[in-house]
């Protein structure tokens, strides 16, 4: 067993949200819980009673709670969670409305804007009779093409105040992947800012918007929130207004519009490996208790906190990180470069803000490390007392220089679920210590387990991490998927009845997580989900290309995704061909899609059905033995990709 990098102090323990949740727990059941284990143990147990107290705890706002607490527990999927309860999502993060700041913006250049939650009320009271005026009702979809700034935060709050379903996309998608996402759940209105910048350069946006609506016919009213320019140019644009315009500067009060457990509240997106993302829905009642209970417990976060994650819109963690207005306490927002204008840049952004939690990727302070920062030496972090890194696995070199150069009294959460849960399934704990290249904790209410291929439970050995009791954050269903197939081939079709996440894990003797990367072949550079078959749609438009496959190796403690193509007769893979295909791949997707290396091969594995196959390649680019050659039709082909001179640097 190794020693623990950081203990919690008494103080910070007794202190911490988490003992004042086991203390009520104790209390109101009658238990004499002293540990986590203890604590966890029994909310897998005892699922009902566990949500029912957060519920309680965590001060969740409705019409109506109910009596029953779980139907059909037993079924994975099938299992209905508060079936009489009645709520709404924004009611519950505008529950405060006085004049302490609610969000703070920061972007490059030093530009700041904030807004206190008396504020923040009052002009989603006037986007809410907007959007309403509008014609946008409840179960509606509106779709944010945004960075990530507060009237980002503003539009869905919005949007989910009158039964709305919002979704969001990042700037930096190109109109392929916009369309691929947004066109299958045919949003009425789309929010779009005119541009957004990155590492000192401005980008507009308004061009794209308008190749967009060229292809998403539902989309009746286009709002353009000025944020590069006071007035942005809309003549590209049919049926688009300025912000300003569209509001309803009259009205000042919300009628929340009050709706079940699992009405529908955010479409989130699969990577989209094996063809076009897939639209998993999540429900207002099981987001936003599992994310009370990860904020408020796992991440200790209280009212006069302020909590910063570095995300874009089109990932999960902005949804996690807006949350945390339930609890009160400051979201900051944060677009563009984390390196803008230099690499202390997030930290000179801690130290101004007094920030409490700060959220990032295993790249990110892999970066740092690379780049000499010591923030310890150069900044008053006295505010900062968590740390959360996701997105993929923090090596243990990363845990050490956090403590290291960073900052040695804080608690370093290696935190990891997925969209597919909008949570996590492992995480931190601010009354448990931090061991090297763990994740503290499992979950509460989560029954987490690791899996031999066989489905026996294994501990200090590597294999599938499952869940195998439902829990209130699951999809609701996923979009256009009537008889619920997709759902199930997703997560329930290597064990019945039990949650297969994909991830290769496993669990320590002191019940921490150690993330071993991905099952599958979803490749993850920088911590950011890239399905394949994103890049494939654009390389094989691309004239003289004729397939091609990509897949990730390990490089310098993160993923680079390889692209490997097949050209067609009498063409080479010139400088300028390279150059053609990663101008193609940044264009339609996102500048995450494009390759470290393009490489040309002759022929590409695939299985017996005809699929081709990334993790046969993926094994053999590592040096793994790639076992079921039964089941490729040209298993030769791999030979292809075997001690490659190109991937030695």
């Amino acid at each position: 067993m190794s020693t623990p990098l950081w203990t919690p102090s008494e103080d910070r323990i007794a202190n911490a949200n988490m003992s004042g949740f086991m203390r009520d727990v104790n209390k109101r059941f009658s238990k004499t819980f002293t540990t986590y284990d203890e604590l966890h143990k029994w909310s897998i147990e005892s699922r009902e009673n566990f949500w029912s107290i957060m519920w309680d705890f965590g001060g969740i706002i409705s019409s109506s709670k109910g009596e029953r607490i779980l139907l059909d527990g037993d079924k994975m999927p099938g299992s209905i969670w508060f079936p009489d309860a009645s709520l709404n999502f924004a009611e519950n993060l505008l529950r405060y409305r006085d004049n302490r700041t609610a969000i703070i913006f920061r972007g490059e250049n030093s530009r700041r804007s904030t807004i206190t939650y008396t504020d923040l009320y009052k002009r989603t009271a006037q986007l809410a009779s907007g959007l309403k005026n509008a014609g946008v009702k409840k179960g509606d979809r509106v779709g944010g093409f945004m960075p990530n700034i507060i009237d980002t935060v503003i539009a869905m709050l919005a949007t989910t105040s009158i039964g709305a379903v919002w979704s969001s996309c990042s700037p930096d998608f190109g109109i392929k992947g916009v369309v691929d996402r947004f066109g299958q759940i045919k949003p009425k209105i789309l929010f779009t800012a005119d541009g957004y910048s990155y590492n000192g350069k401005i980008f507009d946006s308004l061009e794209r918007v308008a190749g967009i609506q060229e292809q998403l016919l539902s989309v009746e009213q286009i709002v353009v929130v000025p944020f590069i320019s006071d007035a942005p140019n809309l003549s590209k644009l049919k049926n688009a207004v300025l912000l300003p315009d569209f509001i309803d500067s009259k009205a000042s009060e919300i009628e929340f519009e009050q709706a079940p457990f699992n009405h529908p509240v955010y479409v989130m997106y699969s990577s989209g490996t094996t063809g076009i993302p897939k639209c998993i829905v999540h429900g207002v009642g099981g987001t936003l208790i599992q994310h009370l209970k990860e904020l408020m417990l796992h991440t200790d976060l209280k009212r006069e906190h302020t909590i910063f994650y570095f995300t874009t819109c089109g990932w999960m963690m902005w949804n996690w990180l807006v949350s945390g207005l339930a609890v009160g306490a400051t979201a900051l927002l944060y677009d563009g470069s984390p390196f803008y204008p230099s690499p202390t840049a997030m930290f000179d952004i801690a130290q101004e803000e007094k920030m409490t939690m700060f959220g990032t990727s295993a790249k990110y302070i892999a970066s740092l490390e690379k780049a000499g920062v010591k923030p310890k030496e150069t900044h008053d972090l006295t505010y900062l007392q968590t740390i959360c890194s996701t997105g993929s696995p923090l090596a243990h070199e990363s845990f050490e220089y956090v403590y290291r150069d960073i900052k040695s009294d804080l608690c370093l959460s290696s935190i990891s679920g997925g969209t597919d849960i909008i949570s996590c399934f492992a995480l931190g704990n601010p009354i448990l210590p931090v061991y090297p290249g763990e994740l503290q904790c499992l979950g509460l209410g989560m029954d987490v387990r690791i899996f031999e291929g066989d489905g026996k439970t294994i501990r200090n050995q590597k294999g599938e991490l499952v869940c195998c009791r439902s829990f209130p954050s699951m999809p609701i269903y996923f979009w256009d998927d009537a008889d619920g197939k997709k759902y199930h081939d997703a997560y329930f079709d290597v064990f019945p009845n039990i949650w297969t996440h994909g991830d290769y894990a496993e669990l320590t003797d002191h019940n921490g997580i150690i993330m071993h990367g991905r099952s599958d072949a979803v490749l993850n550079p920088g911590g950011v989900r890239i399905g394949t078959s994103e890049i494939y749609r654009q390389v094989e438009k691309v004239e003289g290309v004729l397939e091609s496959i990509a897949v990730g190796q390990d490089w310098d403690n993160d993923v680079r995704v390889i692209l490997f193509v097949v050209l067609k007769e009498g063409y080479e893979l010139t400088d300028d061909l390279v150059k053609k295909i990663n101008t193609t791949i940044r264009a339609n997707t996102t500048p995450r899609h494009v390759p470290a290396k393009i490489i040309r091969v002759p022929d590409i594995p695939r299985t017996i059905s005809g699929k081709i196959t990334e993790i046969a390649v993926r094994k053999v680019i590592h040096g793994e033995e790639v076992k079921n050659l039964d089941a490729l039709a040209n298993p030769k082909a791999l030979d292809y990709y075997r001690n490659l001179e190109e991937l030695k640097s």
